[in-house]
């Protein structure tokens, strides 16, 4: 891939298995017994077997090793395996890596996964604890003196400039949290299954750091999702339609950080973002208008605002009157806000449901989805197609 070229590497595999466990805040059991749960269902949805597996990729920040997995999960040998850096950013870089296993012939039936007792074991909320020493950490040590010291602190820096750039307030983001609890409220597979909120319940909520709002936040999640890839030749062979991987692509942008990039001369926008953005256009030959539903990182709802403007659905600033006109069917399971925050694979998950026309929030004929990966970090992005 190169940031200034397209890449070849669209229309030549496809995700054909999805699996999850359930969503919860206590799942009772070790975050590798929720890895193999997942990989086992995604295994058994795309019809294929522990033994057909040669490839398994994950994130880092993840206590379940892929050599592990494999052994929990009766795979036997395998000729590929790997993990991406930076949180949710690797979402969908996971994809990314299993297709071009498969084109590469690297592998020929690959298994992405990410699995955590994130509600009841280690928070990422919390903030930053126990951190070993590097030079990543170091950029940190500028901003944890000054009480910057969670993710949700982080956001709020760049919330609280793109209000002030635009001349907006807070309400703003208000559409966001609607529009994921929403769907969520559809969504029986999600923690706030019938519990829609409104623009009130989203102002009335409680500051957690101003100008995020409790209703701009992220949940924290037990669970585990897999995602199975192979070429699509293959795919065609298979039982489910498979959700063509029609581009992917990573992005870090200049003076790029994770989630503390203060130092840009601009923090309205989000680079790394734009990045991805210009090569899965630019790969796909598709546009904005071409997008049947976005599936975009929902962490916290700025982001979400930030990435519409980013990828061109509308102008800078405009992001909020655009998710009031509810043009873009976006985050139809209910995204991190109000499904489950599973650094974003969930999301890949409904993407794919999309494509075969089984979401519980279907938008019929849907044929394209852009799904992303976490925002304010080096990151990813996904173009998921029907073949043909």
């Amino acid at each position: 891939m190169s940031i200034r070229r397209k890449d070849t590497l669209g229309g030549r595999a496809a995700v054909v298995g999805i699996g999850a466990t359930e969503f919860s805040k206590d799942s009772g059991r070790s975050e590798l017994k929720l890895a193999v749960e997942a990989v086992h269902a995604a295994l058994d949805d795309a019809g294929l077997s522990p033994a057909d597996v040669d490839g398994l990729v994950t994130f880092t920040m993840d206590t379940s090793p892929e050599i592990t997995v494999a052994q929990a999960a009766g795979i036997g040998e395998l000729s590929f395996f790997s993990r991406v850096h930076y949180g949710g950013g690797a979402a969908c870089a996971t994809v990314q890596q299993a297709a071009l296993a498969v084109a590469t012939g690297l592998a020929d039936v690959v298994v992405c996964y990410r699995a955590f007792n994130e509600r009841s074991g280690r928070r990422f909320g919390s903030g930053v604890q126990r951190r070993e020493p590097s030079a990543e950490g170091a950029a940190l040590g500028w901003n944890l003196p000054s009480g910057l010291l969670t993710p949700a602190s982080w956001a709020a820096m760049a919330a609280q400039r793109y209000l002030y750039a635009y001349g907006l307030t807070p309400e703003a983001f208000g559409h966001a949290a609607v529009t994921s609890r929403k769907y969520a409220a559809r969504n029986p597979a999600a923690y706030f299954h019938r519990r829609p909120i409104t623009l009130a319940d989203h102002a009335a909520s409680r500051w957690i750091v101003e100008p995020l709002r409790l209703l701009d936040c992220c949940q924290e999640t037990d669970g585990g999702q897999a995602l199975v890839v192979t070429g699509l030749e293959r795919a065609r062979e298979l039982a489910r339609p498979p959700a063509v991987i029609t581009a992917a692509a990573q992005g870090a942008g200049r003076a790029q950080e994770q989630m503390t990039s203060f130092y840009r001369d601009d923090l309205t926008g989000l680079p790394e973002m734009g990045v991805v953005a210009r090569q899965l256009w630019r790969t796909s030959g598709l546009a904005p208008a071409d997008i049947d539903v976005a599936i975009l990182y929902d962490h916290f709802t700025p982001f979400v605002l930030m990435q519409l403007e980013e990828f061109g659905f509308c102008a800078p600033g405009e992001a909020a009157d655009f998710l009031a006109g509810e043009t873009l069917p976006l985050n139809t399971h209910g995204g991190q806000l109000g499904e489950a925050y599973l650094h974003g694979m969930n999301g890949i998950a409904e993407a794919v449901r999309q494509i075969r026309g089984t979401s519980v929030n279907q938008l019929p004929g849907a044929a394209r989805t852009l799904v992303t990966a976490g925002a304010g970090v080096p990151t990813s992005g996904l173009i998921l197609g029907a073949d043909g």
